[in-house]
């Protein structure tokens, strides 16, 4: 059984929600790829539509959405997703988790392209006193 994490953007607000997607819900992602659409109920989100954009695997290797399958490979990159090369002209090898959502995968990024009839702020309520929480845990600036 898959457990993902799906992290959804929204381009409007500028903020991003992090849903765990655990049972048959999960399994409805299973197969997917880089740039496919899909409904937003499977984050429990009536109404919405989402595309992948992308993911990290268990080990934290990058989805590239220019290598096919679900398996990860080392492939010679020069850069793009998952690797900034420190000059011009640098390659290097690097370990790549493919376009394909498989069970091996942790968490799918996903941004919003329809809206459904619910705000996002309804969906994603923040829990009371999870503001002071944040705020204790800022770091007090020195001047």
């Amino acid at each position: 059984m898959a457990d993902f994490r799906v992290t959804i953007s929204d381009s409007k607000s500028k903020l991003a929600y992090q849903v765990a997607v655990t049972g048959p819900a999960a399994n409805k992602m299973i197969g997917k790829k880089i740039g496919d659409v899909v409904s937003g109920d499977v984050a429990n989100m009536a109404g919405y539509t989402l595309k992948v954009t992308g993911g990290t695997d268990k080990d934290g290797f990058a989805m590239r959405g220019d290598l096919p399958g679900p398996a990860r490979r080392k492939i010679l990159v020069a850069g793009g997703v998952g690797y900034i090369p420190k000059a011009d002209g640098v390659k290097k090898r690097k370990s790549m988790r493919g376009q394909e959502i498989s069970s091996d995968i942790s968490q799918i990024n996903t941004v919003i392209l329809e809206y459904g009839q619910k705000p996002l702020n309804e969906i994603f309520v923040k829990k009371e006193g999870e503001e002071a929480k944040k705020e204790k845990e800022r770091p007090k600036s020195r001047k």
